[in-house]
């Protein structure tokens, strides 16, 4: 499954991207996580790691790395989200000074018998991730 969401932020890129490479941050925004922490010594580049503790679908632990880091204009994760693997995208474009379209891409696969979940879920998925990154813009744009 993959699937983008596409939204207009109304905050400099430099900021928006500042806040989405903490993923500590990730549990003030996405409603389905408790705890994100990093479990790899030094600042945030390609290969810092993370642990994560989600609540929905069901209580998990996650771990995922940071696979690309370009500010302020790329960043990629790839790991565990909920019971599937795969990357988050998240892609920043300056519109003007104070204004950033973020682009957030998804590649989720499943195994086993989620793989057939997947393909029913995917449109609900999409949605959830959606009211997500409306609740990131709306705090960023109070910031």
């Amino acid at each position: 499954m993959q699937f983008d969401n596409t939204l207009t932020i109304n905050a400099p890129v430099s900021e928006v991207f500042a806040y989405l490479a903490r993923p500590e941050n990730l549990p003030r925004w996405n409603y389905a996580l408790d705890h994100t922490e990093q479990t790899s010594p030094g600042p945030i580049g390609v290969g810092s790691t993370y642990r994560q503790t989600r609540t929905l679908p069901r209580p998990a632990e996650e771990n995922f790395r940071i696979t690309e880091y370009d500010p302020p204009n790329l960043l990629t994760a790839e790991g565990d989200f909920g019971p599937l693997t795969g990357t988050a995208t998240y892609r920043l474009t300056p519109l003007d000074q104070h204004t950033t379209r973020l682009v957030n891409t998804f590649h989720l696969t499943a195994s086993g018998a989620f793989k057939a979940v997947v393909a029913i879920a995917g449109p609900r998925v999409k949605h959830a991730v959606a009211k997500n990154l409306d609740v990131l813009k709306g705090i960023l744009e109070t910031r």
